[in-house]
């Protein structure tokens, strides 16, 4: 070989070198600090077949990981879950949605919640919020809208029918948002739980599209150290803007497939007793002495009646109750204490948050992959809203990630089938 041709050998050899070099370094760090080594199809490894150097990427909020998980959206086919579908014996159902099946620690199994779930639709997200949220010291009322479809109805009966400390409401309602029917369908639950067997401690409310932010075991151990005893209810006294929610009354209406809330043109009459009405959470956390009370007391139940032709009653009903000084576990001078649910509102865009990196839907986000790392730093327990339909890759990181932080937090032996990744390709990062 002449010395002109060695040279341009060198060279090319030098620019192949260079090249794999750059590309291996701009896959570790988009993708992951720490490379893996079996070889795979990179596609598809960042598309979600083995998702979890892609979520530990979104999770810090590494720019490149938004851009690979954001063109992966589109074919992104989040593996189904089994025994959702279709029929499956009891023992396939625990095992193969991966349930956990004993406290996992003493101090949970000695702390029993109850959990209310209104659902409507999305039978695969129910599922994954239920599994996350599951302990078998806990009891859970599901409240399937009325409206649903009887395939989905059945769907979901099915899954129930496996556990002794899950059922269905025993009085369903026609759920219409903003409506009355809304505020029902939680006191549904609530009287059936409160004959409940389990002596639990506190309810929570959660919606088909909540997930939690936190475990278990962090929600036993908030309640206890900033609440004890009292009950959650943001809120502040009804301010001038929300006032024509109570001042004239509204119907529901459902037809055909439709459902929503309309004014009418007569005014209401001033509250019962003469309560200050206050505005508020939907979502709350109650004792049990409290739920007694609001099922019980006069002035519930003629808050309650005079609040069936109000706009969303349930952002007023339980918040003004809790103010009351005589009320167990009242609250009669908190704010907006108490993180419950973490939300991007829109108009709170530049100041709570940065934006919604998916898209509003009656001013609430639905998350996309850019707001991943801001649910998992929020002090929130539970984050709202998620359309796995339109953002798959957003349940499936998170969903990951929390069961990798439940079982780390595990006081007992890790039985396989409590895992979500049985075959360790990567092993998501998880700094807790």
């Amino acid at each position: 070989m002449n010395p002109l041709d060695a040279t341009k050998s060198g060279f090319l050899l030098c620019i192949a070198v260079c090249m794999f070099i750059y590309t291996f370094i701009y896959l570790k760090d988009t993708v992951s600090e720490e490379p893996n080594e079996q070889k795979f199809n990179v596609n598809i490894a960042e598309c979600g077949f083995y998702p979890d150097e892609l979520c530990s990427a979104l999770f810090v909020g590494k720019t490149a990981a938004f851009k690979i998980g954001n063109s992966c959206q589109n074919t992104y086919q989040p593996k189904t879950l089994s025994c959702v579908q279709t029929s499956c014996n009891c023992s396939m159902v625990l095992k193969t949605l991966h349930f956990i099946t004993r406290p996992l620690s003493d101090e949970e199994g000695n702390f029993s919640l109850a959990y209310i779930i209104t659902i409507h639709k999305e039978l695969e997200m129910f599922v994954k919020l239920l599994r996350a949220i599951y302990m078998p010291q806990n009891i859970y009322c599901i409240h399937v809208d009325e409206k649903s479809p009887q395939d989905y109805k059945a769907a979901v009966q099915n899954i129930v029918n496996c556990f002794e400390n899950i059922f269905i409401s025993s009085k369903r309602e026609n759920v219409v948002y903003a409506g009355f029917s809304r505020l029902q369908a939680d006191i549904n639950c609530m009287k059936d739980l409160v004959h409940s067997k389990i002596q639990w401690n506190y309810v929570i409310n959660l919606c088909g599209q909540d997930y939690p932010i936190k475990t278990n075991k962090d929600i036993i151990q908030y309640i206890k150290s900033k609440w004890n005893g009292k009950n959650m209810t943001p809120g502040v006294v009804q301010p001038l803007h929300m006032k024509h929610r109570t001042q004239i009354s509204y119907k529901e209406y459902v037809h055909s497939g439709m459902s929503y809330v309309y004014p009418t043109k007569n005014i209401k009459a001033k509250p019962p007793y003469n309560l200050t009405i206050y505005f508020g959470s939907a979502y709350y956390i109650l004792t049990k002495e409290f739920v007694e009370f609001t099922l019980t007391d006069a002035r519930a139940k003629d808050l309650l009646e005079w609040s069936r032709d109000t706009y969303s009653p349930d952002e007023h009903y339980w918040v003004t109750l809790n103010r009351l000084n005589d009320a167990p576990g009242a609250t009669p001078h908190a704010d907006w204490e108490g993180n419950i649910r973490a939300i991007k509102w829109r108009d709170q865009e530049g100041t709570v948050h940065k934006g919604c990196k998916g898209h509003y839907i009656r001013d609430i986000c639905v998350y996309g992959l850019g707001d991943l790392q801001w649910i998992i730093e929020s002090p929130h327990l539970f984050a709202n809203k998620f359309e796995p339909a339109t953002y798959p890759l957003v349940v499936d990181c998170l969903e990951r990630r929390y069961r990798l932080k439940v079982l780390h937090q595990a006081e007992v032996p890790i039985e396989d089938h409590w895992r979500f990744q049985e075959e360790n390709y990567f092993n998501m990062k998880l700094n807790v």
